[in-house]
């Protein structure tokens, strides 16, 4: 194997991604496989994950399925449990599971703020803060959050989402002031526009996406497939320095 295929690999890492049955998620998982690691595949769909699941197994990969909502307290608690219960230790924690509620601020309900909360920031700190302390007991860890562009630049009617992908990237930030010490590399990154099902839900109609493109300097939106290869990086020991950090992946949005 090529020096530079070796500093990529994640061959006997264990990675634990929430989100996995569906958009980015499932990129991540199967990126990560192919590159080596074992998979924790967390979301509330039992088909998805099936699904992920023969993805993961064909890079002849192990894959432990866990149903588990973020949305609650329990939800990541126990997937947390399951993955150590089942393997000891988790080498990468991906933080991927991620809602949208999209209205103006007048018509936002709390219901609908909170929830955007719970999945998008409460989560996160639930997974890292039961994770973590393996990770320091090895002395090694990656934490990825995959956060967004509106953490930087506000979106209209998307103050919860805006509000919790903030929250995302100072939460970051102070695991780093916290656990660098351990050798624990804690990055998010910031994807602009990805044309997932919940991307299209939001962008798909050409009076709402084109004006979003209009405003990125490469003129498109993402590829989920873009997200999990910069997640593969900075998974492997070829970001080890790399701590605290957003990547912004946007075409070049938050420079226009």
């Amino acid at each position: 194997m090529a020096q530079f295929v070796e500093r990529f690999s994640l061959t006997g890492k264990k990675a634990l991604v929430t989100g996995a049955s569906k958009g980015i998620g499932i990129d991540i998982c199967k990126v990560l496989a192919d590159a080596g690691a074992d998979i924790v595949a967390v979301a509330r769909d039992r088909d998805g994950l099936a699904s992920i699941k023969a993805e993961v197994e064909k890079f002849g990969r192990r894959c432990l399925t866990v149903e588990a909502d973020m949305a609650t307290v329990e939800g990541p608690q126990q997937a947390a449990k399951t993955a150590l219960d089942a393997w000891g230790t988790i080498d990468i924690l991906v933080n991927n599971a991620g809602i949208a509620r999209v209205f103006p601020i007048l018509e936002h309900s709390v219901e609908d703020w909170d929830l955007v909360m719970a999945v998008n920031l409460r989560a996160p700190f639930i997974l890292a803060k039961a994770l973590a302390p393996a990770m320091i007991a090895q002395k090694r860890g990656k934490i990825i959050n995959i956060s967004s562009q509106t953490s930087d630049v506000a979106l209209i009617d998307h103050s919860a989402y805006t509000a919790s992908k903030s929250g995302l990237n100072a939460l970051g930030r102070c695991m780093t002031l916290e656990w660098s010490q351990h050798n624990i590399q804690i990055n998010a990154v910031c994807p602009t526009v990805v044309l997932t099902p919940m991307g299209v839900q939001v962008w798909g109609k050409p009076e709402k996406g084109d004006p979003m493109k209009a405003k990125i300097p490469m003129g498109r939106f993402l590829d989920a497939q873009e997200v999990a290869d910069t997640v593969l990086f900075l998974a492997s020991d070829a970001s080890n320095m790399i701590t605290g950090s957003s990547i912004v992946l946007d075409g070049g949005y938050t420079s226009a």
